[in-house]
């Protein structure tokens, strides 16, 4: 379902239900997800809907900017060396209204599950929105309406045995890219120590027909500050 639509139009996917049609002199938007409905009016509409993956940590509200994915089995790299392996995360779909060159979100839907976890100590801990994932060594075949696909190369930058149990990531780095059928980012999660990483993201697709993702973040219509994410309380 992503990409760009003409109004009026319609779509009926696994679960969702959504289209825009005209009443009179205005346009009725109608979102049917998740046993979720939204109608809102439009006004004055000159221009298209763009549908596309977002950063998944809007729903079912805006509590934290970050995200932490638990691996199903811990990963042990050896000093010094670097691996890539590829881990699941929530996807949330943005439906942005496009006119005189200005996008406006108009609607996020998710169909995945929505947990929360503290990241660290109850007194100086991080909220997270929280997803569990096997570690792959290759891409893993998932429905793109509810989980995308993270190529993450694992630096360990030191002399030691590393165990990794976890990874954090900052939304407001995030560099989302997508096709009909795959929604992917890619990571570097840079071992600093023994209980510390440094996890980036890298702005390019894991396939080269991907295209990027319209983001709340990079469009400024969510503000949080930062892109890296130094995780300080263990891996």
């Amino acid at each position: 379902m992503f990409g760009s639509y003409n109004i009026p139009f319609k779509i009926e996917t696994e679960n969702i239900s959504l289209r825009v049609e005209k009443l009179d002199s205005i346009y009725l938007y109608r979102r049917d997800a998740n046993n979720e409905k939204v109608d809102k009016n439009l006004m004055d509409v000159e221009g298209s809907l763009l549908i596309n993956p977002i950063e998944p940590l809007n729903r079912p509200k805006k509590i934290t900017s970050y995200l932490l994915i638990e691996f199903e089995r811990p990963v042990i790299l050896s000093p010094g060396s670097s691996n890539t392996a590829y881990i699941r995360f929530p996807v949330e779909i943005g439906v942005f209204i496009s006119g005189k060159g200005k996008y406006e979100i108009l609607d996020i839907i998710s169909l995945s599950k929505k947990k929360f976890t503290l990241y660290g100590d109850p007194s100086d801990g991080v909220i997270c929105k929280y997803w569990k994932s096997e570690v792959f060594s290759t891409v893993p075949e998932l429905n793109s309406l509810y989980e995308g696909v993270i190529e993450m190369n694992i630096i360990n930058e030191t002399q030691k045995w590393s165990e990794i149990t976890r990874t954090v990531l900052n939304a407001y780095g995030m560099k989302i890219y997508y096709t009909s059928d795959m929604v992917s980012m890619k990571i570097n999660m840079r071992v600093t120590g023994q209980r510390t990483a440094l996890t980036e993201f890298v702005n390019s697709p894991i396939k080269e027909s991907m295209k990027k993702s319209l983001e709340l973040y990079t469009l400024g219509i969510v503000r949080v500050s930062g892109g890296n994410y130094l995780m300080e309380k263990g891996l």
